[in-house]
């Protein structure tokens, strides 16, 4: 329903309330271009977790690592601000081996790779690109972005340099449930003892990839470094595909920026926000009727096919017996 506001918000206000689908979009030489693309961006998605993983001294095959690419980007567009998909890739690396602290130690430092290169690029298009100087959306919304930016920034530094700070926050939420009559003196216990021992783990973890094998680790940035070029690259191909004079920076900085603005949603997945943002700075380089297209097309091959997969591989990982089956 929030995708189709999205859409609908774009047919009426920018996309002139036409649509149409031009056929230029499915010759083979743009849909191999674009499945070509769609086959790195997957591979750098998993290699990215996979080297961090290596540098903090953990080795798990690349065909589970592959599995949780796509277990995250469907747990990721549904739950709000994507919280959920760190949440499932620590899930999952646990039920492989991995420890609780180190798995989301791992998944913590992969997103902030990502942050730091879409945070330090985004004031530089904001500034420079000039199809974003006169957008009203950027105007009317900077100085909600310069809080959140100052906020994610800071529960980031937090959680990196003064891990054990969050130890008391916890403690206290365990102790309020146990005095709510939530879980038992015995869970309470329990519960406390490894969320303690686990957030140490954690901080502790943040050490070891920085003094890791300096390989895994140049691996790790390099390959959320293609992860991210990849994924701004779609816009260019599919605009390209239809027949338009590409300007790469330009396509680049716009798609950097959404993005950017994506990270705040507080739809799941950004519907509805990424499919109105993207109409808003594409409508100024493309004409009317191809700028539903694009976002529809946008949309298919960085969310919802991983989605669909991501769907099947998270059944088939909790369906009866799968945990029995690997053990034998």
């Amino acid at each position: 329903m929030l995708t189709f506001l999205g859409f609908y918000a774009v047919y009426d206000q920018f996309a002139g309330k036409t649509l149409v689908f031009d056929t230029k979009l499915l010759a083979w030489s743009t849909v191999l271009s674009i499945a070509g693309l769609f086959v790195v961006y997957i591979l750098s998605d998993g290699l990215r977790l996979y080297f961090t993983l290596r540098a903090l001294g953990q080795r798990v095959p690349l065909k589970q690592i592959f599995r949780l690419v796509f277990i995250n980007i469907f747990f990721s567009n549904v739950t709000p601000m994507a919280t959920g998909g760190g949440v499932a890739q620590v899930w999952y690396l646990q039920r492989h081996g991995v420890r609780v602290g180190t798995a989301t130690a791992a998944t913590t430092i992969r997103t902030v790779l990502a942050v730091v290169f879409i945070f330090t690029l985004t004031p530089v298009f904001l500034l420079t690109l000039e199809a974003l100087h006169n957008q009203t959306l950027i105007s009317r919304i900077s100085w909600i972005l310069a809080i959140l930016i100052v906020l994610y920034l800071g529960f980031f530094s937090v959680v990196l340099l003064r891990a054990r700070w969050l130890i008391g926050p916890v403690s206290r939420v365990l102790k309020a449930m146990r005095m709510l009559h939530l879980i038992s003196q015995e869970r309470h216990i329990r519960w406390q003892y490894k969320c303690r021992r686990e957030m140490l783990h954690f901080s502790y973890s943040f050490a070891i990839y920085l003094q890791g094998p300096k390989e895994f680790v140049s691996l790790s940035i390099f390959f959320t470094f293609l992860f991210l070029i990849s994924l701004f690259s779609f816009p260019a191909l599919i605009i390209a595909g239809l027949g338009y004079h590409v300007d790469y920076i330009v396509t680049t900085g716009l798609l950097v920026v959404t993005t950017f603005v994506m990270y705040f949603s507080p739809t799941p997945g950004a519907a509805g926000i990424s499919e109105g943002v993207f109409g808003s700075f594409f409508s100024s380089i493309l004409t009317p009727d191809h700028l539903i297209l694009v976002i529809l097309a946008w949309r298919v091959v960085t969310v919802y096919i991983g989605m669909l997969v991501g769907l099947v591989i998270m059944q088939l990982e909790i369906a009866p017996g799968k945990k029995a089956r690997e053990k034998t």
